[in-house]
C-alpha cells in the first residue's frame, strides 16, 4: 500500500472560513461535486491572487510540498468566494476517512458554527 500523504492544518483558512461564516457569506445548498473548484477555476484564481490568498481556501497543508505549488493545498472548502456547507462536509468526510484528526476536527467545528449562524 502507497504512503499516504500527511497533512498540517492550516489555521490560517481556519481564521478565514470562520470570518466568511460570521460574515454570511456562505451558500447552505450546493452539489460539492459540482462547485468546487477545478484545475482551471484554480489556475485562474491564482492569475490574478496570490499563493497566500489561495491557501486560504484550504484546510490541509501538505507536509513537504513546496508553498509555491498547488500541491501543498488540500481540503479546499469553498469556491474562492464563498464558504459552501457541502464543501466543509467533504473535508469532514475525506480527512474522517484519512485520519487527518486536526483538520477533521476544524471542518466539524466550522460546521457547527454554520449551522448555529444559519439555523
Amino acid at each position: 500500500m502507497a504512503a499516504m500523504a500527511s497533512y498540517s492544518l492550516n489555521e490560517v483558512a481556519v481564521a478565514q472560513a470562520r470570518r466568511l461564516i460570521d460574515a454570511r457569506q456562505y451558500v447552505l445548498e450546493s452539489d460539492w461535486g459540482e462547485v468546487q473548484p477545478t484545475a482551471d477555476q484554480s489556475n485562474a484564481f491564482l492569475t490574478s491572487h496570490s499563493w497566500e490568498e489561495y491557501a486560504k481556501w484550504h484546510l490541509g497543508l501538505t507536509d513537504g510540498a513546496s508553498d509555491e505549488s498547488k500541491a501543498r493545498y488540500a481540503f479546499v472548502y469553498g469556491d474562492f468566494r464563498r464558504v459552501h456547507r457541502s464543501g466543509l462536509i467533504a473535508c469532514q468526510y475525506r480527512a474522517a476517512e484519512w485520519r487527518h484528526k486536526a483538520i477533521e476536527l476544524a471542518a466539524h467545528e466550522l460546521l457547527q458554527q454554520l449551522d448555529r449562524l444559519s439555523a
